[in-house]
């Protein structure tokens, strides 16, 4: 017989060992047909729930393939729950299951990401109206990281654009730039910048746009006519900590460390550092490495402690003197999961992500295009 779904604050007096053994019950009950995916970045007991743990778009990628599963529960963030519900429920899915829908679950609706709300619909197609004056039509590519709300995906979609993931993001804007004379990437700044100065480009062909700023977002017309590439004022909070001193005081205090960053840092952290890669880059460098090897890593807390246990044959060392998780990703918790597996097992669900048609049918043109390219 079902457990009886309860308020979400009856949860949170349950303990851990409850919680778990309730989120199993269901998972048993409804068996393939529930799919459970976890980000890199989520609390430990969260993921090891999980069936399928990974990057945001690999998550969704995967849910997309999985033809068995019937409701998906994400432990991730708002815009990760957007993108799995617009793979997984894209028309050839859809046609595949008769019509029928895969929910897609996300346990807290707070789950939401600093860096992808740093760049909103309303201000984007502001800047790109300024833009199509400045230089007219047709001159610009806008390309936007996975990590950004659906509604800016399909913006993307619609003006002949792109997403890219941090793994991918150099094959994109190469794609981008042979299309259009500029680019403007969004929302996160340092990804941009970083993956251009690898490209060759120079830091006098790139400029910031400020939303905050005023017209053009802070920038001289002239600026902007110099600038190939156009890099939105957006950053990840958790990676942005990361500072060079961080990285001196690990080259002084353990001989020999790897530095490895994520490419969300600042430039100033990624030209000290000895590697850069995608979480998944990150996770492969540290597998594939001799024991003993030590590495200080600027990423997500929850990750660097994850691969410290898992590698103890390693020196594993997170790059800060202090913690930095991901809080919103944070916000996921047992109490939450419980909740809406439980709902969704009485056929109650909550939470559920579901991206307006249209938007999700641009977003998709621009996510194919992706696809193609890298």
């Amino acid at each position: 017989m079902a457990v009886q779904p309860l308020p979400l604050e009856a949860y949170q007096t349950m303990t851990a060992a409850e919680l778990i053994t309730r989120i199993q019950a269901v998972r048993r009950r409804m068996g393939p047909e529930l799919l459970l995916l976890g980000h890199h970045y989520q609390r430990d007991e969260v993921i090891g729930l999980t069936d399928l743990r990974g990057d945001s778009y690999q998550l969704s990628k995967q849910a997309a393939e999985n033809r068995q599963c019937r409701a998906i529960i994400f432990c991730g963030v708002h815009f990760m729950a957007e993108t799995a519900d617009i793979l997984v429920n894209r028309p050839e899915r859809l046609a595949e299951r008769a019509g029928l829908r895969v929910p897609v679950i996300l346990p807290d609706l707070e789950a939401g990401c600093s860096l992808a709300d740093m760049a909103r619909m309303d201000q984007v197609a502001a800047c790109w109206a300024e833009l199509a004056e400045l230089f007219g039509p047709d001159q610009v590519t806008p390309v936007t990281y996975v990590n950004s709300a659906a509604d800016l995906k399909a913006f993307c979609g619609r003006h002949g654009g792109i997403i890219c993931t941090s793994a991918n993001a150099r094959p994109v804007l190469e794609w981008a730039f042979s299309r259009r004379p500029k680019v403007l990437f969004f929302p996160d700044q340092h990804l941009g910048r970083n993956t251009a100065l690898r490209m060759g480009l120079r830091l006098e062909e790139m400029a910031v746009w400020n939303p905050q700023a005023g017209p053009l977002g802070g920038n001289p017309p002239d600026r902007l006519r110099q600038a190939k590439l156009i890099l939105w004022k957006g950053f990840c909070c958790v990676h942005q900590a990361f500072l060079p001193e961080h990285v001196e005081y690990f080259r002084r205090q353990y001989p020999g460390v790897k530095i490895l960053v994520h490419p969300e840092c600042m430039k100033e952290v990624v030209d000290l550092a000895d590697e850069v890669g995608s979480t998944s880059r990150i996770i492969r460098l540290v597998e594939e490495s001799a024991p003993g090897t030590r590495w200080a890593i600027g990423t997500e807390i929850n990750l660097v402690r994850r691969l410290a246990q898992q590698h103890p044959e390693q020196e594993i060392y997170f790059l800060a003197p202090f913690v930095r998780m991901c809080r919103t990703m944070y916000r996921i918790d047992l109490p939450h999961l419980c909740w809406a597996a439980e709902h969704l097992a009485a056929g109650t669900p909550v939470n559920v992500i579901r991206v307006e048609e249209a938007t999700a049918e641009d977003a998709l043109l621009a996510l194919e295009r992706m696809l193609q390219v890298a």
